[in-house]
């Protein structure tokens, strides 16, 4: 005997913890210390499950082992490991898991009614009730994996009626092959890793841990209801289809409500939705816990509220939301409560529950089962002592049948008794959820039986070396484990039964929690979840809020179009603020992440909304700077053509006869051309308008400054000649001299002008750095060489013209004509040194402004600085318009 037996030998009240530890490690020889370990159990437990008086069985062939949890134990405090006096006696009968029961019963005798399924073999049953608990779970199995050679030694470890017949005989099983059992993850853990080392099947038709679809870890267990995490992720896509972004979890702090939080979250990572706040309840301390569960949902900005926690948890936390009277919050119900009669006949929380939307294991008929139920009876059923005591709760009186000595002592019944218009949880069979469940982990069950004992050859002689076949009383657990693997039926509903590993193809209801005009609360079927595909009737949904408008809740707005999200620091992704998009960006959806540029030739709108074409924008005649600039050009010009009849009606006057009158008109002509030629730059750019504005006004300065400057030297030349051995100086500026003088240095603009113009010429462009909403068209100057030489020239030009003017400022005369020049060549130049910055700087068309200023002011300053002061003599002081006045010192 192994140390394990000898332990469990001499310290008894150690076995339950012990077989826990030899579960999770499975280190310990399970089957060779089975006997020992129930022999010990049994003497710890006896009493308790004598009490109860638990279990339903049945002789036949092949039986097949159920455990459920048909009573609960009132303090959660005793695990039944204590000695008496400290036991709680296992009580108060749970009608749904009752109806479990009778749903496996009903199960196997429609199998045995069946041709076709197991022929010639009679389906039996034994059926434990745990009592809630896992070391009770535990000691259950191993009695049903036991058998008689494993059965303890008191009868008071089985219930009575799977120990002694009607006739007080000794009743005794075969072990069973396989166990229906697991009304909680925690014990389907227990059961699979206890019977797992012994291969023996466990089907469970309330484990929905994610964990049990390990099949390294938990290679018997199998479930005929789907993973969590199915579940969760449906309730994932419901958040994210109805654009709940901002979501507050409340969930059970084990792994049920653990797992399925991890899973959600999974889900909804990268899809826009963001968890307000992370609840737990624990049973130990649930009033503390929904309390505080209670503050944080009323305090919360969060709307919608899913809630992974069984059903007691969740009416504490609707009862102190009740308190707090917070009544507008959407709930999202997990199927451990979304279908809670309890919840719903509740009417203190029927205004905090109304709404609710959940995921509930899926529902399904079983033809002719209620009328098996209402049909049960005691006198029918005289060795079933569960019926029994369930007769003796609902009716208040003891059945004629009853033999056990253990009864209440209450009044016989009158036989007429009836389940016949008894309406509560155990005959409502309108909605079969957890009971489908029990009824496919039976049919499950069975076509592995089937499979595994339906031999071809079982009739012809047996040959050598050819394997042998199972038996009813021969099954190996192994093989059956492997025909169960293999499930594939259809059930007498019409639907396709299979295994996917220890799982099933998920399919879950959508169902609503409604208010009915009494004020009391309905479920209503809303949809299916298959899959992963969600078919839902959204019109047909009473929200919280008592209409058909989808509640919202987010902790931030969507963004509007023209706006974009910005995050705010150390808050999750679902808070932002919206800034509005940059010029020329635009976002045109709600809850836009960045704005998109709009293309080159495109700008945003006002609302940043679009992108619209861009305006284009030049300097034109239209507006008030055109308008400007040509009244001023035209006005220059028409006071130069007055200047020019003024002189050409006094030519010959000595004012304009001293002052070589023939480069006066000469120069009253380019100043004209220089005005003239400001109004090419004004209107749309185009190729042939770029290259001749430059040249215009190149050659049109350049025979200004010529002239200026043949007359600066003619008016030395002329004093010069004066003195004694330089009269010949005057023969080498004669009329012809000058004019050739003029020709000369325009024809040397010309040449820059086309070479440059034939070269490198400037062409039209369209700027679209400077104004934004507008494309500037404008002539870019493809080479700033050529322009540059053009305005050296004429600078060039200018400074030798300035140099010889004021050289000869001081000559003795009345009216020296060298000031007059010298002083509009300071302004000229003046002009154009300011020019270069102001042009470099200035943006688009406004370049443009500034070159057509600089042409106007030189030219406004030529003008009135050299013919304004000839004007005023000619025409107001005409007695100065002599030459003895203009020759006198």
């Amino acid at each position: 005997m192994s140390w394990f037996s000898w332990l469990l030998t001499r310290w008894p009240s150690s076995a339950p913890y012990l077989l826990l530890l030899g579960v999770v490690g499975r280190e310990v020889g399970l089957r060779v210390g089975l006997e020992v370990a129930q022999t010990a159990m049994c003497s710890r437990w006896g009493a308790l499950m004598e009490q109860s008086k638990q279990g339903l069985s049945q002789d036949g062939d092949v039986v097949i082992g159920g455990l459920f949890n048909l009573h609960y134990l009132p303090s959660v405090t005793d695990q039944g490991f204590t000695k008496p006096p400290y036991y709680k006696p296992c009580t108060g009968l749970e009608l749904a898991p009752l109806r479990y029961i009778y749903a496996m019963v009903f199960a196997v005798e429609e199998i045995n009614r069946n041709a076709i399924l197991l022929p010639g073999v009679r389906l039996s049953y034994h059926i434990l009730d745990s009592c809630g608990r896992h070391p009770w779970a535990l000691q259950g199995a191993l009695s049903l994996v036991g058998g008689d050679s494993h059965s303890c030694n008191s009868t008071a470890t089985l219930p009575h009626s799977a120990v002694y017949g009607q006739n007080g005989e000794r009743r005794g099983g075969p072990p069973v092959p396989l166990v229906i059992g697991g009304a909680s993850s925690l014990t389907g853990k227990i059961l699979s890793r206890t019977l797992g080392p012994l291969s023996v099947p466990v089907i469970s038709y309330l484990s929905s841990c994610p964990c049990l679809s390990d099949r390294r870890k938990f290679p018997n267990f199998f479930r005929t209801i789907p993973s969590d995490v199915y579940q969760a992720r449906a309730m994932a896509r419901l958040a994210i289809r109805f654009h709940w972004t901002w979501v507050g979890a409340v969930v059970a702090n084990n792994d049920y409500g653990r797992l399925a939080i991890q899973e959600f979250q999974k889900e909804i990572q990268g899809a826009g939705v963001c968890l307000a706040f992370l609840e737990t309840l624990s049973r130990e301390a649930i009033v503390r816990d929904a309390r505080r569960a209670a503050v944080t949902v009323e305090a919360s900005t969060a709307r919608v509220i899913l809630i992974f926690s069984w059903y007691t948890d969740v009416r504490q936390l609707f009862m102190e939301l009740a308190k707090r009277n917070v009544t507008d919050r959407q709930f999202l119900a997990s199927e451990a409560w979304s279908t809670s009669g309890e919840l719903l006949q509740n009417l203190a929380v029927s205004k905090v529950a109304s709404g609710v939307l959940g995921v509930a294991v899926r529902s399904s008929t079983i033809p002719g089962f209620e009328n098996y139920l209402r049909s049960l009876h005691p006198s029918h059923r005289p060795d079933d002592e569960i019926l029994r005591e369930f007769w003796e709760k609902e009716f208040g009186c003891r059945p004629a049948a009853n033999r056990s000595p253990h009864s209440a002592p209450l009044p016989p019944c009158s036989g007429t008794e009836s389940l016949e218009g008894v309406q509560n949880l155990f005959t409502d069979t309108s909605q079969l959820r957890v009971t489908y469940n029990v009824y496919l982990a039976v049919y499950a069950a069975a076509h592995a039986l089937h499979s595994l004992l339906s031999c071809p050859d079982r009739d012809s002689p047996p040959r050598s070396n050819s394997s042998t076949c199972s038996s009813p009383q021969n099954i190996n657990p192994i093989e059956l484990l492997q025909h169960m693997n293999k499930v594939n039926f259809t059930t007498p509903q019409g639907e396709r039964f299979f295994f996917q590993g220890a799982d099933i193809p998920a399919v879950y209801d959508l169902v609503n929690w409604q208010t009915t005009p009494e004020g009391s609360l309905k479920l209503v079927l809303m949809g299916r979840v298959d899959g992963f595909d969600l078919h839902l009737n959204q019109s047909a949904i009473q929200w919280s809020t008592g209409s058909n408008q989808v509640p919202v809740s987010v902790c931030s707005e969507s963004c509007p179009p023209g706006t974009r999200m910005a995050s705010r620091k150390g808050e999750p992704v679902c808070c932002f603020d919206c800034i509005p998009c940059a010029e020329g960006e635009i976002s045109n959806e709600t809850g836009s992440l960045q704005c998109e540029r709009c293309p080159s030739e495109f700008w945003s709108n006002a609302e940043r909304t679009a992108c619209i074409p861009r305006q284009v924008d030049f300097l034109s005649f239209n507006e008030t700077l055109g308008i400007t600039l040509t009244t001023a050009a035209v006005s220059g010009a028409m006071v130069t053509a007055a200047v020019f009849v003024v002189f050409l009606c006094y030519r010959h006057t000595p004012m304009v006869r001293a002052n070589n009158s023939e480069l006066s008109f000469l120069l009253l002509l380019s100043l004209k051309l220089c005005f003239l030629c400001s109004l090419v730059f004004i209107g749309r750019p185009s190729i042939w308008s770029c290259r001749f504005q430059q040249a215009a006004f190149g050659i049109s300065f350049v025979l200004c400054v010529s002239c200026l400057q043949v007359k600066t030297i003619v008016v030395l030349a002329a004093f010069r000649s004066a003195r004694p051995g330089a009269g010949a100086l005057i023969k080498w500026f004669g009329p012809g001299q000058q004019r050739g003088s003029v020709c000369l240095f325009t024809c040397i603009q010309v040449i820059i002008c086309i070479t440059w113009l034939s070269l490198s010429p400037p062409v039209p462009r369209r700027d679209l750095g400077f104004q934004g909403s507008k494309v500037t068209l404008e002539c870019a100057m493809a080479s700033v060489v050529g322009f540059s030489l053009v305005l050296g020239y004429i600078g060039l030009l200018a400074c030798i013209c300035l140099l010889l003017a004021f050289l000869g400022r001081k000559l003795p005369d009345n009216f020296n004509e060298a000031k007059l020049i010298t002083f509009s060549m300071l302004i000229f130049c003046a002009v154009w040194v300011a020019f270069v910055p102001a042009y470099i700087s200035s943006p688009g068309k406004y370049a443009v402004a500034v070159e057509i200023f600089a042409i106007l002011a030189s030219s406004y300053g030529l003008l009135l600085c050299i013919f304004a002061p000839k004007c005023f003599i000619i025409l107001m002081r005409p007695e100065r318009n002599t030459k003895k006045h203009l020759m006198a010192r």
